[in-house]
């Protein structure tokens, strides 16, 4: 298998010391608050099968990728592998790195509750009605969330690649 997976360590395409998949990754998370921006936009417009069903789209791709990263990382030799060209102190990086974890973990949690609320809640027919205020609190939560995961996962890439 890890033949197969040669491509994902040839050097990225950013031009930096990141593998193709950190290059590949950290493109993606950096987009991915426009992109849900963009989604959230239809519901604003009153789309609202629109909305959910690129939520729900963005939410599988968001879960496909960090599989994806999650591969590259353990078959990469994980952070020790991936400091040893790195200025950065180890202890800093490694912080940064919990931080963003618990930040990525926090919010991919929920992410997941106001997608499978949402799905049920619109399935019922309460969204948007009823449900619409305590959806829009969760939704604000996990989009904030996305936004920190973001740079937060941007700040690690620039410790481990560039500095």
């Amino acid at each position: 298998m890890e033949e197969k997976l040669n491509y994902m360590f040839q050097s990225g395409f950013l031009g930096t010391r990141a593998p193709f998949f950190m290059d590949m990754v950290t493109l993606i998370v950096a987009f991915l608050p426009m992109i849900m921006y963009f989604s959230i936009l239809f519901a604003k417009y009153r789309h609202y099968k629109f909305h959910a069903l690129t939520q729900n789209i963005i939410f599988v791709f968001a879960i496909i990728v960090i599989g994806y990263f999650e591969l590259g990382v353990r078959v990469g030799g994980g952070f020790d592998g991936f400091m040893q060209e790195s200025n950065v102190s180890n202890t800093y990086a490694f912080v940064v790195l919990l931080v963003h974890i618990v930040i990525s973990i926090v919010t991919l949690f929920y992410w997941f509750m106001t997608i499978m609320r949402a799905n049920i809640t619109f399935y019922k027919g309460l969204l948007p009605g009823k449900d619409s205020r305590r959806h829009k609190v969760l939704a604000a939560k996990t989009y904030f969330g996305v936004i920190f995961t973001s740079f937060s996962g941007i700040w690690v890439y620039l410790l481990l690649f560039i500095f």
